[in-house]
């Protein structure tokens, strides 16, 4: 265990269970925002892919029919 995790934890035991829980809520938002900021750069990079394709856009015409392409075959599945 490292220094400051012996730190945090005698801290902790210091504090009323109430405090832990917030502490426990905070570790927990900070690990949530971790997690976005790394799909983020996934994303990007997701679409710097697509974009280096050179690919037209699609248009809403071809965009409706994928979307009702998929749900058909949803239905058909269950």
């Amino acid at each position: 265990m490292t220094a400051i995790e012996t730190r945090l934890i005698e801290r902790l035991k210091q504090l009323p269970p109430s405090r832990v829980a917030e502490v426990v809520d905070f570790v927990e938002f900070l690990a949530a925002r971790e997690e976005r900021a790394a799909a983020a750069i996934r994303l990007g990079s997701a679409f710097a892919k697509l974009d280096a394709l050179g690919l037209p856009p699609l248009s809403e015409e071809e965009i409706e029919a994928e979307v009702q392409a998929d749900r058909q075959a949803r239905d058909q599945g269950a």
